[in-house]
């Protein structure tokens, strides 16, 4: 088998990636330049540095490792505060190591410039807009994909019918099943491949979900059934059979059955363009899918990582890393013949993935955006109760302090991101 799907997989995530962080840093550099503070360096990638060129007081520049980027904001930690100790212990000297650094790029004079001096609104906008440049680029791509593409959806045509009547339908048995020696209803009926189901049993068809709620009621009553085929309006007459259908899992695992109605065939899924007010309530529900998987991160790893190194069947929608989206990309680039079909998988995934870089970059935890947020916002708290109680007003919120929570998180991020690496080149989701 040929590997240049996977090899053009990844290629497109590499490009992707770059393109996403590249537009993600431009999100929180331009209202910083706006707000006047001096932005030193605007890099994409870590590492060693491949290309820069400085243009006004900016050094724009590409680095070695393709895999995040920066904006160097001067100023980000305010100096010490009057009477505060620093430098005891560890992490005193952790601390005063962080405020030295970001010190010694304010140049004399240009201590306005500062980003801690910036009110807290104004810092709130430049922390956000990283985080909503990727929402607006997951929402583009979306809509892209929505109405020039269409989404894959199941239809009332007829995609293939069935060989056989399966003892049971589950999940393990779906693509193998137990056969029966009765007669598969749809090809009793005379129903062929490419026929659109029109009317089930006198009710007009509507969608695919319906029509198999009908049949599933239906039980074994003889219905009749009106076909589109070859621009032609065909009447059958169908009887179903009853199987066992599972509906849902026990505590143990063990599938839960229940009787249904069953004729016999797959229906054919194909794409079918939106609108654009279709856009919105779907990047909505990407967005809100993506914040609860957030919220249970931890379990979801470590579930992820069970299923990676055990028998353990690896979840569709375990969490993956970059790799794990490659392998994903190249999957479908495999499976896909048409070059039309391979380009809205990869706005798809690259849309998701943007989705994701949205909602995970506010994670109020330093060092990622959240984190900033949250500290403007108790800064604003602080003064704003300052103000009330007739206080002076305080000096910016000392973020320095949290310098080993920063670290910390950083390497807890670094440790997961390797562990989700690891997970997806020994056992990767596949989807063909």
């Amino acid at each position: 088998m040929s590997v240049l799907p996977w090899v053009a997989g990844f290629l497109v995530l590499l490009v992707g990636i770059m393109l996403s962080i590249a537009l993600h840093e431009i999100g929180h550099m331009v209202p910083a330049k706006k707000f006047g503070v001096r932005v030193s360096q605007y890099m994409v990638g870590f590492g060693p540095t491949l290309w820069s060129r400085v243009k006004g007081e900016t050094e724009y520049g590409v680095k070695a490792i393709p895999l995040g980027g920066f904006v160097r904001l001067v100023g980000m930690m305010p100096p010490a505060p009057e009477g505060r100790e620093t430098g005891k212990g560890m992490f005193g000297r952790l601390i005063a190591e962080a405020r030295e650094q970001s010190n010694e790029e304010v140049r004399p004079g240009e201590e306005h410039r500062a980003f801690y001096n910036l009110p807290a609104w104004q810092k709130i906008v430049v922390m956000l807009g990283g985080p909503v440049m990727n929402l607006v680029i997951a929402t583009v791509m979306i809509g892209i994909l929505i109405v020039g593409f269409g989404q894959m959806q199941v239809t009332t045509t007829v995609g293939q019918v069935s060989e056989c009547v399966p003892a049971a339908v589950t999940v393990d048995t779906i693509d193998d099943p137990e056969c029966t020696d009765t007669p598969v209803p749809a090809a009793e009926a005379g129903l062929a491949q490419g026929d659109v189901i029109t009317t089930y049993d006198g009710t007009t068809v509507t969608s695919w979900e319906q029509l198999s709620g009908l049949i599933a009621e239906t039980g074994t009553r003889t219905v009749p059934v009106v076909v589109q085929r070859d621009g032609t309006e065909v009447e059958l007459t169908v009887t179903p059979t009853v199987v066992e259908k599972q509906v849902d899992e026990d505590d143990t695992g063990e599938p839960v059955l229940e009787s249904s109605g069953f004729i016999g065939f797959s229906p054919l899924q194909e794409r079918v363009r939106g609108q654009w007010s279709d856009v919105l309530p779907l990047v909505g529900e990407g967005t809100w899918e993506t914040m609860k998987m957030v919220a249970t991160l931890p379990v979801r790893i470590a579930d992820t990582a069970r299923q990676a190194f055990t028998d353990e069947e690896r979840s569709v929608d375990s969490v993956q890393s970059v790799v794990g989206v490659g392998v994903m990309l190249g999957d479908g680039f495999a499976f896909y013949d048409q070059t039309s079909e391979r380009v809205a998988w990869a706005i798809g995934i690259l849309g998701s993935l943007n989705i994701a870089l949205f909602v995970f970059n506010l994670i109020p935890l330093l060092p990622l955006d959240g984190g900033h947020v949250v500290n403007a916002l108790y800064e604003a708290a602080k003064r704003a109760l300052h103000k009330l109680r007739g206080l002076p007003r305080p000096g910016p919120a000392d973020v320095a302090r949290l310098t080993p929570v920063t670290y910390v998180v950083f390497l807890a991020l670094l440790g997961l991101g390797g562990l989700l690496i690891v997970a997806d080149l020994v056992d990767p989701v596949r989807i063909t």
